[in-house]
């Protein structure tokens, strides 16, 4: 787990410890409820279809501090809803993520697309437009296993949120 740099299946170290998936599956599991329990600096789970290892959340920030010393890439606000939108509506078009934001995304869909976080992924029947989604990048650096285990967004709309879309309509 250590060597790899992306998210490794249970069949690829099933197959390069030749050892059942089954039993390297369970393995996996116990390592990561153990590791939790024991409260280690780093964390095993799944994340983008495999499994990986990853800082805990209580020491995240001394590990940053470490590595990246400043020189962490950000995003911007732009890109961050236009990142969201996408998460949440894939597949989704270009205008439809310009109407959802209310401003033109072009130019941050094409950074988006160039750091890796979002790619095509075919295109829509009515309009021949290209539609987008979120990649497993994208899944790996939030630490996800799916954009299933997003948050809900309910939460954080606005109680009204009916009536601000009939008032745009």
């Amino acid at each position: 787990m250590l060597v790899v740099d992306e998210p490794v299946s249970e069949l690829t170290l099933a197959q390069v410890l030749d050892t059942p998936a089954e039993e390297i599956a369970a393995t996996l599991i116990e390592l990561s409820a153990a590791y939790t329990r024991q409260n280690r600096g780093f964390d095993l789970r799944r994340a983008a279809g495999g499994w990986r290892l990853y800082t805990r959340a209580d020491y995240a920030p001394y590990v940053e501090r470490f590595v990246l010393d400043g020189q962490q890439l950000r995003l911007t606000q732009a890109s961050l809803e236009t990142l969201a939108v996408i998460a949440y509506k894939q597949p989704v078009t270009r205008s439809r993520i310009s109407a959802i934001r209310g401003v033109n995304c072009d130019g941050v869909v094409r950074t988006l697309v160039t750091r890796g976080m979002i790619e095509e992924c075919g295109t829509e029947p009515e309009s021949g437009a290209f539609l987008y989604r979120t990649t497993t990048l994208f899944l790996e650096k939030l630490g996800l296993d799916s954009v299933e285990q997003l948050p809900p967004l309910a939460p954080f709309l606005p109680d009204n949120v009916e009536e601000i879309a009939d008032e745009q309509r």
